[in-house]
């Protein structure tokens, strides 16, 4: 894979892709800034070599069409911000106007495009739309870890028109993810949460093969639990998968053994901590149980490396996010090389203000499983 500094950017423009798909608040202000921090060192890479930037992004689902509740208007205003110098969005990410003010570049300028997905062709990866946004720039680096996995005009049609490279970002990521997956330090523990087994059961099989113990939470652990022939109420569960999640019992898969429930899932709703055996028609399991945390404490305290992707519960609602916030310190107290992804993960983790006790938050969520569950992502193959 080609790197940033295999690129001379001095006199050029430089097509960057960034995923600055960022939530916003009701305000429609930006309330968590890492993607957009993430990739400031390749934007400043870019400006101290002699070259100006053309960033561009998606963000949010429109459909295929402008709509302003999309806009990149405040990621515009928050790069103004961090990068200490105006950024001006252009009004699209093809067109006459955004041709001129890319034309318009001088060695230290930067400009965002406007969102890439208010055109339909842009998840087509259209080879024609690809060609627009081609001609904006005099190469193309990508520093998108996150839309890696998605074969998209902005991350793999636009790579095949121009000298190309992956951002220091993008080239950290693959990096690090590599390096866990081929080359770890053992014991290896991988903790693996979330409210779905079918999007991550892959991920569950390839990480047996390679560590030494693998860590489930979050409603997916239910679908496990019901496959040992155990009730979960009226828990969130994927029932139709439970034949073939049998397939997965392993001596190295730990499933909870106590959970938290509730019969309702709501902010102050009565809990009560069951054993697995004990868990009622009408209950709704949200969080491990204390036994649970206790035997995921010490597998976490025993390992080398750590790889974690996905909440031990229902984390959104305060009641039920102890096991999740548990596991955030366990982790960041084991001295364990340690590598995290997903929103909500990250999320913990910053929560907590443990963020320094982490090596390595990835900004892919999608893209950091199916990177770990060793499939090849289309815009990293187009670099190559």
């Amino acid at each position: 894979m080609k790197t940033l500094k295999d690129l001379d950017v001095k006199g050029k423009r430089v097509l960057m892709r960034a995923d600055f798909n960022v939530p916003l608040n009701k305000e429609g202000k930006i309330e968590d800034d890492n993607r957009i921090r993430a990739v400031l060192p390749t934007i400043n890479y870019i400006l101290e070599h002699g070259g100006s930037v053309i960033l561009m992004s998606h963000f949010g689902r429109p459909k295929g069409e402008p709509d302003p509740q999309y806009s990149l208007q405040p990621v515009a205003e928050k790069l103004s911000e961090l990068l200490g110098k105006k950024v001006n969005l252009a009004p699209d990410c093809i067109g006459e106007e955004a041709q001129k003010m890319s034309d318009d570049l001088k060695p230290g300028d930067v400009i965002l495009l406007e969102n890439t997905r208010f055109h339909k062709e842009e998840k087509e990866n259209d080879p024609e739309f690809s060609k627009k946004l081609a001609e904006l720039g005099d190469m193309y680096v990508n520093d998108a870890f996150g839309a890696a996995h998605r074969a998209h005009a902005s991350t793999e049609g636009v790579a095949r028109l121009l000298p190309h490279a992956a951002g220091l970002l993008l080239e950290k990521e693959v990096e690090t993810l590599t390096k866990v997956l081929n080359n770890p330090e053992k014991p290896v523990v991988a903790i693996i949460g979330g409210a779905k087994i079918s999007t991550k059961i892959q991920l569950i099989k390839s990480m047996l093969d390679k560590v030494d113990n693998v860590i489930l939470g979050g409603a997916l652990a239910n679908t496990v639990l019901l496959a040992q022939n155990h009730k979960i109420g009226k828990s969130l569960v994927e029932e139709e998968l439970a034949p073939t999640v049998k397939d997965l019992i392993d001596n190295k898969l730990r499933i909870p053994v106590d959970v938290i429930c509730a019969k309702e899932v709501k902010e102050g709703a009565p809990t009560e901590i069951k054993a697995v055996g004990e868990v009622e028609d009408d209950d709704f399991i949200l969080d491990i149980g204390p036994d649970t945390m206790s035997i995921y404490s010490e597998l976490i305290k025993d390992a080398k490396t750590i790889i974690w992707n996905g909440p031990m519960g229902v984390f959104e609602i305060p009641d039920f996010a102890t096991g999740t916030l548990d596991v955030a310190k366990a982790v960041a107290d084991s001295g364990a090389y340690s590598v995290v992804g997903g929103g909500e993960t990250a999320q913990a983790i910053k929560e907590m203000g443990l963020a320094d006790k982490i090596s390595f938050i990835s900004t892919g969520g999608g893209a950091m499983l199916e990177f770990m569950e060793g499939k090849k992502l289309p815009a990293i193959e187009a670099l190559n």
